[in-house]
């Protein structure tokens, strides 16, 4: 078995996963914790900066506690690979599409999920032996670009990343996005509940 094939073990029970961005570790690990109390089994930290490195840190030992994996972000260069696997990262994301960076991850043996906006970068990212991709900034692009995307690539598994919340994640998820990650929408506690439901 592949890296990449462990996202259907990474994703494939839970329609939800967390984004904490640039948080902290204090802020981090309340969020992560109200994530996994919902249900959410990935949380994904983007590493910026050194408190980045510390949150990914301490929601690797937390999130080993409960069963959860921790996922490491923002990964635009092979050195934050060497990073983020020794920090504990279960998996990788990037923003964009780096042919150098994929080739890195996979002879590390750690899944990445590279971001993806055109049909292009999907073909691409097949070729690279890639079936789970990240449609990066998901609101920009709207549902009807998955929906698009169907057609010419059918066994590709989208995670919608960029500005979604309990107030369209559905609509993502109708459209046929296998995940939808979610942020600042896990400290409204007017969300909590309809995002709840999304997991049921």
């Amino acid at each position: 078995m592949t890296a990449q094939h462990d996202f259907d073990e990474i994703f494939g029970r839970v329609p939800l996963m967390a984004i904490l961005r640039g948080m902290g570790v204090d802020r981090s690990v309340r969020l992560a914790g109200t994530a996994w109390d919902l249900g959410i089994d990935s949380v994904e930290v983007p590493l910026q900066t050194e408190e980045d490195e510390r949150a990914l840190r301490e929601l690797v030992r937390l999130g080993a506690e409960r069963g959860k994996l921790v996922g490491a972000g923002t990964i635009v260069s092979p050195d934050q690979i060497t990073l983020a696997q020794a920090a504990g990262a279960a998996y990788l994301v990037s923003p964009g599409l780096d042919p150098i960076v994929v080739r890195a991850a996979q002879d590390a043996g750690i899944p990445i999920l590279p971001g993806v906006a055109t049909p292009t970068e999907v073909q691409l990212a097949q070729s690279l032996g890639l079936t789970w991709l990240k449609a990066f900034p998901a609101t920009w692009l709207g549902v009807d670009w998955f929906r698009h995307m169907k057609g010419p690539f059918p066994h590709v598994r989208f995670v919608a990343t960029g500005g979604i919340d309990a107030s369209n994640a559905q609509e993502f998820l109708d459209a046929g996005v296998r995940v939808v990650a979610v942020g600042s929408a896990l400290e409204d506690a007017s969300q909590l509940d309809r995002l709840a439901a999304l997991l049921s």
